[in-house]
């Protein structure tokens, strides 16, 4: 990613409401930040991976099925579903989910690791344009630069609704 033409975003000290709107922030790979609106996301959770049933004949990215609170959705290594990474995720003993729904639609996403709420001002997402992979585009509402111990970071914001919509699960959906 090049991050020479994004602003960077200073954190305040102490985040409040004010600074922002609320995104859970999350790593799909060792230098690769991203973060979801929290309108869209339900819990984080952590799920062992004997609770996964993985299906046959799907797409490498998706993992499998699970049930929560009598509820079977989907699970999605999202980096793989992005184009980010080759995946060991079928390898884990668990899986860090981010549990999202856009409409009545549920889905866990498989993530590196959670890290917890940042606050995002509307006014610090910048284009992605140029800065990342034309293939993320799509997924993408923007990006953010910030300040994270002594060092810059982007941090992708990542368009739930789009990645409801992607093809790979639009295709899985409609054999459910």
């Amino acid at each position: 990613m090049n991050s020479s033409a994004l602003v960077p975003q200073i954190p305040h000290r102490q985040p409040t409401p004010k600074a922002g709107d609320p995104y859970l922030k999350f790593h799909l790979g060792s230098h690769i930040a991203a973060a979801f609106s929290m309108r869209h996301v339900q819990e984080a959770i952590v799920l062992p991976s004997r609770r996964l049933t993985p299906m046959p004949n799907m797409p490498a990215a998706m993992l499998g099925l699970m049930n929560r609170r009598s509820r079977v959705n989907w699970v999605v290594d999202l980096a793989q579903l992005l184009g980010l990474q080759a995946s060991a995720a079928q390898h884990k003993m668990q899986y860090s989910l981010v549990m999202v729904q856009v409409g009545t639609v549920p889905i866990g996403l498989a993530v590196q690791q959670v890290e917890g709420l940042s606050w995002i001002s509307p006014d610090s997402i910048q284009s992605p344009l140029g800065q990342v992979s034309l293939s993320l585009i799509p997924f993408l509402r923007g990006c953010v630069l910030q300040q994270q111990d002594q060092k810059q970071e982007v941090i992708l914001i990542l368009d739930a609704e789009a990645i409801v919509q992607s093809p790979i699960l639009l295709g899985v959906r409609s054999e459910d």
